[in-house]
């Protein structure tokens, strides 16, 4: 017993030690890696607690108050919930924090990139006192993760749009044959799988016997949008490229399919209501990944200064994401201009909490005070729809912006 004490003892200080190590160990560059980290670990703890901390909550009186004890899935929606609530909370509390931070002379530079230890400690405690919150306030913040998922989606284009540019500048810019071609396999391999998929989609969602207008509306309104982006990009006064249409066709294809697949399990329309755990498995799989990807690349961006999260008066002089070994910036750096929003790069953290509880959840499942869970399928899928229709309007946006406005710079 003693043994196991001392041996106990002894992993708490190391683990303790290896925690300081690595807190100790965060820059000011790699401070965005960081932040992208706990939200990956936030991930992380809400679904694990989605699948175990059903048996635990039923024994909270403050939370299981019921004359009638509800559904194990009514405690992993609410455990769920209640992670993303504190996990919003911190980032929000961040952003609210940084409005206004103009340059590095500023105290609350060094909260952004420093004081790792106490904001860990910080997320923990919110996270915790989360789950003695009464399940009135958890209802609240499910309907509103609506509205915010909604508004990270949007993020979401914004990023993607930002990326796919990057990407077809980046492999023009080096003005060789083998680049072209890149792009054109790369382009071509996008609008097949586009294609494909969109034949998929007819397959599964317009069953035949079935009065499913509203299914093949949406899924012929993305193919008409995967053409027009095509025709516009490749017009000669716009002289675009191909590479960025393709890519934001297949992505208004997926948004497509993650509407339709959101739609009420008993909907006739919905082909996939027989193969609805594997399809649930892998949208939250896809949907998750997306996330962490949207969040870590708004980081990437930040650090080179990008236009996507960058104040008005930033310099933009690209930075390296993590920093090098030497000391002689250090004294430069605490008079510069920051190279972007701090406010602005919480808030995406804070928008991407709520749209991740919405996928853990499965957005079809709502948590009211009588204990039930009630089906709410339909506005999912108009979320999704409209985000697909403001991704394509936001793409031509981008073609025709230069066009109709040559004075401005976009």
């Amino acid at each position: 017993m003693w043994a196991a004490s001392c041996l106990a003892s002894c992993c708490a200080a190391c683990a303790c030690d290896a925690c300081r190590t690595v807190v100790s160990g965060i820059s000011r560059r790699s401070a965005r890696i960081a932040y992208c980290g706990l939200f990956a670990f936030s991930l992380v703890v809400a679904w694990i607690l989605r699948e175990v901390a059903a048996p635990l909550m039923e024994s909270l009186p403050w939370i299981n108050h019921f004359k009638h004890t509800p559904s194990r899935e009514w405690f992993e929606t609410d455990a769920v919930l209640r992670v993303s609530l504190g996990n919003f909370l911190f980032f929000t509390i961040l952003a609210v924090l940084m409005i206004g931070v103009k340059n590095q002379k500023d105290p609350r530079d060094g909260l952004h990139h420093g004081g790792w230890m106490m904001k860990i400690i910080c997320w923990f405690l919110l996270v915790i006192f989360m789950f003695f919150l009464p399940n009135e306030l958890i209802s609240f913040y499910e309907t509103i993760s609506k509205f915010g998922s909604g508004m990270f989606l949007l993020v979401q284009v914004v990023l993607l749009l930002d990326f796919v540019h990057r990407w077809n500048d980046t492999w023009v810019g080096y003005d060789e044959q083998f680049w072209y071609v890149a792009l054109f396999v790369v382009s071509l391999v996008c609008y097949v799988a586009s294609f494909v998929f969109s034949g998929v989609l007819f397959h599964f969602f317009t069953p035949s016997g079935q009065d499913c207008g509203i299914n093949t509306f949406f899924i012929t309104m993305t193919l008409l949008l995967a053409f027009v982006f095509a025709i516009v990009a490749l017009h000669p006064a716009v002289n675009g490229s191909i590479l960025p249409a393709s890519v934001i066709s297949l992505y208004c294809t997926y948004l497509c399919y993650s509407a339709l697949s959101s739609e009420p399990r008993d909907y006739e329309c919905n082909g996939l209501h027989k193969h609805s755990k594997a399809v649930s498995t892998g949208t939250l799989t896809l949907g998750l990944l997306t996330t962490v990807l949207s969040v870590v690349y708004s980081a990437v961006r930040a650090g080179s200064s990008a236009t996507v999260l960058s104040p008005p008066s930033s310099p933009r002089a690209g930075k390296p994401l993590l920093p090098l070994d030497g000391k002689e910036e250090i004294e430069n750096e605490k008079a510069m201009p920051v190279t972007y929003s701090y406010a602005f790069f919480h808030l995406i953290f804070s928008l991407a909490s709520m749209y991740s509880a919405m996928l853990l959840t499965g957005w079809s499942t709502s948590v009211g005070e009588t204990g039930k869970l009630v089906d709410v399928g339909w506005p999912s899928v108009w979320v999704r729809i409209v985000t697909c229709w403001a991704t394509a309007l936001l793409y031509l946006w981008s073609l025709m912006a230069p066009i109709m406005f040559p004075e401005r710079e976009f």
